[in-house]
């Protein structure tokens, strides 16, 4: 493991960066003792607390745990899918917020993967994914719901929808895709109207998750696509009439 102390690169993160490597490649071992803060020091040629703030870069990633005592120090963590669901909703939110990705290809991204997810959802979904599903939908029909709240309850819903899968590979690249679109998907002012359109669809979607009907839920899935785009193309015509007028 080296660094580059000429690089313009902060050592601490690069001290960080070569651990991760090391991690990643498999160098490092889930439970393995990571070298005392003294022995990183000499080892990368730096002072005690920039690998320290290193390791701190490290442990905010979920990648090592510190413990106290005389068999204390840093160990590598088994790193959990559920633990990694939050780094990667906030990377894939940036994507779409930072390189102004079209609400129509981000909508078609997100139904296409959970649609991939309607096969294994179907042969695989509990009572409690279905009760789940069943309980953001009897919180949609709210009538003083906020829109925020609302947009909300449709991510879980669908959440629910991938989870049902039982593939946590799956559900890890999901959570992106599907909890990423909240903030475009807040751009939508659900009207009572299209909230009930929303209800019906998602109600037929439960049913057909609970009958085990793969078929129908990907008919579903494409239909609620199309009714999302229709709303979202309505609402931007608008906001561009109002600016041009």
């Amino acid at each position: 493991m080296k660094i580059d102390p000429n690089s313009s690169a902060d050592l601490s993160a690069q001290i960080a960066t070569a651990l991760r490597d090391a991690i990643v490649s498999g160098a490092l071992i889930v439970d393995a003792r990571l070298p005392s803060e003294a022995e990183l020091a000499e080892q990368f040629q730096v002072s005690r607390p920039t690998v320290r703030e290193a390791l701190k870069r490290l442990a905010a990633q979920s990648l090592i745990r510190t413990q106290r005592g005389a068999a204390g120090g840093a160990f590598v963590n088994r790193l959990s899918f559920e633990e990694a669901y939050g780094q990667q909703v906030t990377t894939s939110t940036l994507l779409l917020t930072m390189n102004e990705v079209r609400f129509e290809v981000a909508c078609e991204a997100r139904f296409a993967m959970v649609r991939c997810c309607a096969p294994l959802s179907a042969q695989r979904r509990t009572a409690d994914h279905l009760a789940t599903m069943r309980a953001e939908i009897h919180r949609q029909k709210q009538p003083d719901l906020s829109g925020q709240a609302f947009c909300a309850s449709d991510v879980a819903f669908h959440r629910a929808l991938v989870d049902a899968a039982g593939n946590p590979v799956l559900s890890y690249q999901l959570a992106g895709a599907v909890e990423a679109m909240q903030p475009l998907m807040n751009m939508i002012t659900f009207t009572v109207q299209s909230r009930e359109r929303l209800v019906e669809l998602h109600t037929r979607i439960t049913d057909a998750l609970e009958s085990r009907d793969a078929p129908e839920i990907d008919r579903l899935l494409c239909e609620l696509q199309s009714d999302t785009l229709e709303i979202a193309a309505g609402i931007i015509a608008r906001r561009k009439a109002a600016k041009g007028g």
